[in-house]
């Protein structure tokens, strides 16, 4: 089911857009992590955890087709065993999942031992869906006697969200109940459920869009705080991307994909000019692109931007922000103004989780890289000095050139098309940015009918083109090992 568009008042917050978690997959890999922690938390408060004998995990839709491939069974197990995705040691994980794996048994929640056999207990559905969203996943509990103790389903909505069956919203719902300070539910100053509203405030009130932002969120968190924890944020970011410069091979999963964004940083590095006026900087967006979603495909530690398959073009267009901006271009200290690019960007993304949808098992890749590019390009564009009307103009361009791009991954694996097609979207945000900047704001198309023509296109779209490795390249490329992914 795609989001309708029913209000849900800004009740996201900017932390749920902006995770720190680890690839392949938002959707596929962190999402199905928490639901499977929150599932044996429930255990112990619901007093079942002491007479659990067995798990069984059922995965559907997308989970189900191509949830081998993004790490889904490995996201599962580590969220029995009570990892979370923001503090999983990632040197660690192999070594849990092979201690599971060779003994068939699980402790969960780190407090009990049970039996866990993946070949029974872990179920890949390629053909089933659950009946609200395409990524559902079904927990059950067993004691000794086989009897069934409780059964949860869970939905994985993009970019990290969890919803049980208790929270599936309806038209008089809040449409997050993500964030438990966010929970909190008191009144915000400057509520927006469209671009036309947010721009609405900015011209009464005569500040920026990420100022909205900022007073929005001190109703759950002081400034310093948010300040701290967007810088936070930033620094995961940085630190993939210097990670993705560093490590070099071939990325898991059998299609043999040779990383590039090592060796194009030693070549950038030693022959290129960081020049604003020559097309080497474009080559170095590139490279930041390429440096994060390798990692990302490798497993490693990133930061969903809405998500993780998008998560390269957010860090790739602030790395361009500070490193290859002139002087005139500069708006002061470089930490207020990553952080008011990334407010900016979640004013974005906020609005299209709202009224579409940034999970590409919903609406394709439109929803992930269209997202992302959208939200890049509003945030450069505030933070070189546009007004909120050239802000929403460069977020519609970032969408719409974006529109009806589908997802269909190669052997199911967040590798091809993916990682190219982050460096081809934080190219694309700049572009955006830069003909915004060179126009007054003014436009045909506002940002509210390419948000909805973007849900609507994604309604249209054919399921194969939807995260299931069943349709587009997934299938028109030859000799791919069948042994990737179920799919």
């Amino acid at each position: 089911m795609i989001n309708t568009g029913y209000s849900c008042s800004m009740t996201i917050s900017i932390f749920d857009l902006f995770k720190i978690g680890i690839g392949p997959s938002s959707s596929h890999t962190v999402g199905p992590m928490v639901a499977a922690r929150q599932f044996t938390e429930g255990l112990s408060t619901e007093n079942h955890l002491k007479n659990t004998c067995r798990i069984e995990v059922s995965l559907f839709g997308s989970l189900g087709a191509t949830g081998k491939g993004h790490g889904s069974d490995k996201a599962i197990l580590l969220g029995l065993l009570g990892e979370s995705p923001e503090s999983v040691i990632v040197e660690n994980i192999e070594d849990q999942l092979t201690q599971v794996r060779s003994s068939n048994t699980l402790n969960l929640v780190g407090i009990k031992t049970i039996t866990f056999n993946e070949s029974t207990d872990l179920i890949f559905h390629r053909k089933k869906s659950l009946p609200f969203h395409a990524n559902g996943m079904t927990f059950k509990a067993f004691d000794v006697q086989a009897n069934l103790l409780t059964e949860k389903n869970y939905y994985s909505v993009g970019g990290g969200f969890i919803i049980n069956e208790d929270q599936i919203p309806t038209e008089s719902d809040d449409a997050s109940l993500i964030d438990p300070i966010v929970q909190e539910q008191k009144p915000q100053p400057y509520t927006f459920d469209s671009a036309d509203e947010l721009l609405a405030h900015c011209q009464q009130h005569k500040i920026s869009i990420s100022e909205i932002m900022l007073r929005n969120e001190e109703v759950w968190r002081t400034r310093d705080e948010i300040f701290s924890q967007l810088l936070t944020i930033w620094h995961a970011m940085q630190a993939c991307v210097q990670s993705g410069c560093k490590n070099t091979g071939v990325l898991p999963g059998g299609l043999k994909v040779k990383r590039r964004a090592a060796k194009l940083f030693q070549s950038l590095n030693n022959h290129e000019s960081h020049d604003l006026f020559n097309q080497g900087d474009m080559d170095w967006v590139n490279l930041y692109a390429l440096a994060v979603n390798e990692e990302n495909a490798a497993g490693g530690r990133v930061v969903t931007a809405p998500t993780n398959g998008a998560a390269g073009i957010i860090p790739a267009v602030i790395h361009y922000f500070k490193n290859f901006r002139s002087a005139h271009e500069s708006m002061g200290d470089d930490d207020e103004a990553i952080v008011r690019f990334l407010l900016t960007a979640g004013a974005i993304g906020l609005l299209i989780k709202q009224n579409a949808s940034i999970s590409g098992a919903e609406v394709g890749c439109q929803g992930e890289v269209g997202s992302a590019c959208a939200m890049a390009a509003a945030g450069l564009t505030e933070v070189l000095g546009g007004t909120p009307e050239q802000v929403e103009n460069a977020a519609e361009i970032g969408i719409e050139h974006n529109l009806g791009l589908t997802c269909d991954p190669i052997g199911g694996l967040v590798q091809v098309p993916c990682i190219e097609r982050n460096a081809m979207g934080a190219v694309k945000a700049i572009n955006a940015s830069r003909l915004a900047l060179r126009g007054d704001g003014s436009h045909y198309v506002s940002l509210d009918k390419v948000i909805a023509t973007m849900r609507e296109t994604g309604k249209d779209m054919m399921t194969k083109y939807k995260e299931t490795a069943r349709g587009g390249l997934a299938i028109q490329v030859i000799q791919v090992p069948v042994n990737i992914v179920e799919c």
